[in-house]
């Protein structure tokens, strides 16, 4: 019987991304632009502006992002270490990001078809009113965008600089400050030279905008998500390192992600002369990616040992 603990052989299964600055700001950034998106909301309606409508709408996509990432963040932080989750609550924050990019892609849609719809009945549009309101939008987004670059730019610590959550709450702000940009242009243009369809135009760009972003956001959480493999050449350099050490020969290799910024590895070997765990796992000490290592050593017996096909990865 043992008679000492097991805490020295335990795995940590904390890969959650923490970021209290971050957390921090981006509540800060949230009541901003709560305020400004009832405000541009309601002043699109009242003055007939789709451009000044589609940027209200567009910062209530955002409220909903910063709601999800603050979410995200407690949730992650709360359940570290719960032993409900395999292997930690490190894609809490990616499946928030999806979860946002989701929302994004369907008021986009609603954008786009009420755009289309004020290009087909036009509407009466109170150019100076709605000017003013898009143009204080315009400068709560420049504020935000700085409160949360400070963070997003200077903090290079290794979480934080792949820290999905300030990442889209970064690139919510500066989408909506070009959206508020959009609006401006298209109001001026409808004011001054009487292009009155600018303002639906700039609905429909709006709408391509927060389309693209919700894509590029999809295509970045999505893999995680879905346990995607390492980039093969990262995975090949693992097997050869260590086959490359006595007569070893990977037999199965699986590395994906556990976290925003961590990766597991499950490898299978097999080898006429077995050696200690803490032997293989030093072999990949180079690999800073890896923070979850799993390795099952088989031995052969077998006199020659079945060959198994080198520098080929699963």
């Amino acid at each position: 019987m043992h008679i000492h603990t097991l805490d020295k052989w335990r795995h940590i299964h904390d890969y959650s991304t923490r970021n209290d600055k971050g957390e921090r700001r981006t509540q800060y950034v949230l009541l901003l632009t709560a305020i400004t998106m009832v405000a541009e909301i309601i002043a699109g309606t009242v003055y007939g502006s789709m451009a000044l409508l589609a940027d209200g709408w567009h910062m209530g996509t955002h409220v909903a992002a910063f709601l999800i990432t603050i979410f995200a963040y407690r949730y992650a932080r709360k359940h570290a270490q719960s032993p409900a989750f395999a292997f930690g609550t490190g894609k809490v924050t990616v499946l928030g990001g999806f979860s946002s990019a989701v929302a994004l892609a369907v008021v986009a849609l609603v954008m786009l078809v009420e755009s289309l719809e004020r290009i087909m009945n036009p509407e009466t549009i109170q150019f100076n009113q709605a000017i003013a309101v898009a143009g204080i939008g315009l400068l709560v987004n420049i504020v935000s965008a700085i409160m949360l670059s400070d963070d997003h730019d200077h903090d290079h610590g290794h979480d934080h600089h792949h820290d999905h959550n300030l990442r889209a709450a970064y690139m919510h702000v500066l989408a909506d400050a070009m959206t508020s940009l959009l609006a401006i242009f298209a109001l001026l243009g409808g004011k001054y030279i009487g292009w009155n369809w600018l303002d639906p135009v700039m609905g429909i760009v709006g709408a391509l905008v927060i389309t693209r972003w919700a894509y590029s956001l999809l295509r970045e959480t999505g893999p995680i998500l879905l346990d995607v493999s390492i980039e093969k050449d990262y995975q090949q350099a693992i097997q050869e390192v260590i086959e490359n050490d006595a007569d070893n020969r990977v037999s199965d290799i699986h590395v994906w992600k556990v976290g925003a910024n961590h990766y597991a590895a499950i490898i299978s070997l097999v080898t006429h002369f077995p050696n200690t765990m803490d032997h293989y796992k030093s072999l990949l000490r180079d690999f800073h990616k890896l923070s979850h290592i799993t390795i099952e050593v088989q031995e052969c017996k077998e006199t020659p040992c079945i060959p198994v096909v080198k520098n080929t990865v699963p």
